[in-house]
């Protein structure tokens, strides 16, 4: 039996990449996906890869900066789908650079889509997720960089995500919600895009990598994931966990 069939799962930023990987592993799990993201083509198309390989899914055009949107597409889930268990946090606006050539615009959209949507999401989840819930935040590796330079606003937002996530673990577990974190490595658009732009940077990097090579999003991220929300993994709770092939050291 797929260990997670019955349930259903919203997975924000699921038109690509990472969020994408993980819906189709929760999906080929058992589970009924609401995949969201900024643009319903994308989500679609998503979707309708689920439903060609058998699974369920719902598609949904959200922008999680968006506080009324979120509350739409959590009621839409519930009600199409029937419940909420499984929610995955992973959309995120990125504000790259230099501390000087970081705006405020970006980093408030770092932070709008990234904690604050956090936040408001695992709050409208909660009464739903009550019992037998799982919720995942996505951090990053690049938090734990011994060099930080281009990083820290980026790192600040996704720090702030490992906060809440380390509060809601400690805070609703007696409510039957387990909340943990992933920080991934995976081969995602965003990944492929600064691989591109930083040829030389991301050479040196794959070779701080102990496995050589930067994760699938399904196969590496999206698997690990459906793992972490089943039954297999029913004691761990407020955890942050590197799925990055050894690259950064959390201890």
């Amino acid at each position: 039996m797929s260990r997670l069939a019955g349930k259903v799962a919203l997975v924000t930023g699921a038109g690509q990449g990472v969020g994408q990987g993980i819906a189709y592993a929760l999906a080929a799990e058992g589970a009924a996906v609401a995949v969201t993201g900024r643009t319903l083509a994308k989500v679609e198309a998503t979707a309708a890869e689920i439903t060609r390989r058998g699974g369920r899914a719902l598609a949904l055009a959200c922008d999680v900066k968006d506080a009324e949107a979120l509350a739409r597409i959590v009621a839409q889930t519930v009600a199409t789908l029937g419940g909420l268990q499984i929610l995955v946090n992973n959309a995120q606006e990125v504000p790259l650079g230099a501390l000087l050539s970081v705006t405020e615009d970006a980093l408030a959209a770092g932070w709008d889509s990234g904690p604050l949507a956090t936040f408001r999401l695992m709050k409208l989840a909660h009464p739903h997720l009550r019992g037998d819930g799982c919720i995942i935040n996505l951090a990053s590796p690049a938090a734990m960089r011994w060099d930080a330079s281009h990083y820290g606003a980026y790192s600040a937002v996704k720090e702030a995500i490992r906060s809440l996530t380390r509060a809601a673990a400690s805070e609703w577990a007696a409510d039957g919600i387990r909340s943990n974190a992933i920080l991934p490595l995976a081969a995602s658009p965003g990944m492929e895009w600064w691989t591109k732009a930083n040829p030389v940077e991301a050479a040196a990097f794959i070779k701080t990598v102990p496995m050589q090579r930067v994760g699938d999003c399904e196969q590496d991220i999206g698997r690990f994931v459906a793992t972490l929300c089943s039954d297999d993994c029913r004691y761990i709770n407020g955890q942050s966990i590197a799925v990055d092939g050894g690259q950064a050291y959390l201890g």
